[in-house]
């Protein structure tokens, strides 16, 4: 079953399986297999092609793959061009939400774990 341009593994259930899809999670892919009115256990070799074509006509009519990502791009690259501070933390490869980056942010930044010592030296061995 390919959808968007996209394979959707055969031995996962489908609602697993859509989140292979850019942009479809689990919660996306549980309401597009409820509104389509398809068991979301069914593996995608067990449907019948007019589930198929349900799912595809739903999963079609919402932004995902290259056309969601040209868009998320587009709003970082705007956040850069109007020098917000959002958009420097994106250039520089930092977290942009407001998390700590003095201990847990192994990015770009190159934060490795260092220990804390003591301050005493240890002795030479002989």
């Amino acid at each position: 079953m390919r959808i968007a341009g996209i394979t959707i593994p055969d031995n996962k259930r489908l609602k697993v399986g859509l989140t292979v899809l850019y942009g479809v999670g689990r919660s996306l892919a549980g309401k597009i297999l409820l509104e389509a009115k398809v068991d979301e256990d069914k593996k995608p070799t067990d449907i019948t092609p007019e589930e198929e074509s349900k799912i595809r006509q739903i999963v079609e009519s919402r932004k995902i793959e290259g056309d969601l990502k040209r868009e998320v791009g587009a709003n970082i690259k705007r956040l850069k061009d109007i020098k917000s501070y959002r958009g420097s933390r994106h250039a520089r490869k930092l977290p942009s939400r407001g998390q700590r980056t003095k201990t847990n942010s192994r990015t770009l930044r190159g934060n490795t774990r260092k220990t804390m010592g003591t301050g005493r030296k240890a002795p030479d061995k002989k």
